[in-house]
């Protein structure tokens, strides 16, 4: 793949071109030049957009895609042509199909099926057997198949011995063990966050409790076991404080946030819109104000999509029986912006990749080009017509975002919507 891109913003700290509008030439997935007014003896394609931005490719570190199992709530073909789309060239892959990828067979089925594909996408395997929460699924194998982490997704080890266990064996290799925060004796048929908006619904609760419980047990097994811990999708106050005091105390751990965690309150939930309902819940502006703290002074590692398709079938009834999920990788960029900086969003889109195993490449001569192209300023409201999954619940729909995705080039492929 050879292409000329012309007159493009270049957003990246690490490359010495960082704020500065450049040419680049790619020739055979490598940057071959960056410069002002290029020329194109070869006669490459020209790549030339309004406002052209690019940036380090994008990472997400939390997407379900449902196959093998749930092809209809999407593909892994389509999931990855949909976050290309979305401008990420990396992905990392839940365990939350059927069957459950908690073997290396499993694992290789999954890069078998991603094989070539533009987007990387790295999976990650079931922590237990099944995602059942009683027995270790096979880790050291997984992570020879090219596992880059280990996590149930959605589902709280409740075995206290168990994640300890979890975390000393998978030490010895380094592994990255995921505990999802929710302590599920306190959360028990919650719902929706517990506070004003839940009682004035009728609507069970869902305490910041839970939440706070289940990551301060967890601190304190990373804190005597040793081992690597990632904590996805905090949603609360309190759990930001946690991490950050155990940060301090030079503990290997990460966590992430849901972006529509950052983004909504529970106070849209007067309507009963099933697109609504996640987990961990949406909670209150005092959360939702914290989490963005956390991100600006780095408590907070990784700002993920939590991309979930899931068929109309169970999201289109009552409150109570929808499923939790939102999809999110077509609405990430625009969502961000909204709340932050360009400049700080592609921050936030690029971190994280270290973590689950994966080596940053900086826009400079001689680098793999690894790319992601948009427009910072363009504003629209997300529909279904922005949509790529095959899956349509989308937390997103009806709000007005800021930026337009062109595309990724990775690879050796371009990807151009």
């Amino acid at each position: 793949m050879n292409i000329l891109i012309k007159s493009a913003t270049i957003i990246d700290s690490s490359s010495e071109f960082h704020n500065t509008t450049q040419d680049l030439l790619i020739e055979n997935g490598t940057i071959a030049q960056i410069g002002n007014n290029l020329n194109n003896p070869k006669n490459y394609k020209e790549l030339r957009l309004e406002n052209l931005h690019v940036s380090q490719g994008w990472f997400d570190s939390s997407v379900c895609f449902g196959e093998p199992g749930y092809e209809e709530r999407e593909t892994i073909e389509n999931g990855l042509k949909a976050a290309a789309k979305s401008g990420f060239t990396t992905v990392a892959m839940n365990a939350n199909t059927n069957p459950v990828i908690d073997t290396n067979a499993d694992v290789a089925f999954v890069n078998s099926k991603a094989a070539k594909n533009a987007v990387n996408l790295l999976p990650i395997g079931a922590l237990t057997k099944t995602s059942s929460g009683t027995d270790l699924a096979e880790l050291y194998d997984m992570s020879n198949a090219g596992a880059v982490a280990f996590y149930d997704y959605k589902k709280p080890i409740t075995n206290p011995n168990l994640m300890k266990i979890a975390l000393q064996y998978a030490s010895s290799f380094r592994g990255l063990v995921c505990s999802f925060p929710q302590e599920n004796k306190i959360s028990g048929k919650g719902v929706v966050n517990e506070h004003i908006t839940s009682t004035k619904l009728g609507l069970k609760g869902n305490p910041a409790l839970a939440e706070e419980l289940q990551v301060t047990r967890d601190l304190f097994l990373l804190e005597y076991t040793g081992g690597k811990l990632h904590i996805p999708t905090i949603s609360t106050a309190k759990s930001v404080e946690l991490i950050r005091e155990a940060k301090k105390k030079k503990l290997d751990v990460s966590c992430s946030v849901a972006i529509h965690n950052l983004y909504f309150t529970d106070d849209v939930l007067a309507d009963f819109n099933t697109n609504y309902k996640v987990l961990p819940p949406l909670r209150t502006k005092e959360d939702t104000d914290a989490l963005v703290a956390g991100l600006k002074d780095g408590t907070i590692d990784i700002v993920t999509s939590d991309h979930n398709p899931i068929d109309i079938e169970f999201k289109k009834i009552e409150f109570d029986h929808a499923d939790y999920g939102s999809i999110g990788l077509e609405s990430a960029f625009g969502a961000l912006q909204n709340i932050f900086t360009t400049k700080k969003t592609i921050d936030l889109l690029t971190k994280g990749k270290s973590r689950f195993g994966v080596e940053n490449t900086s826009i400079n001569t001689g680098n793999k080009a690894d790319i992601s192209l948009f427009n910072p300023e363009t504003k629209y409201t997300f529909t279904r017509e922005n949509i790529q999954s095959r899956s349509k619940n989308a937390i997103f729909e009806g709000v007005t975002l800021k930026g337009k995705v062109y595309g990724i080039i990775s690879n050796n492929k371009v990807i151009i919507n």
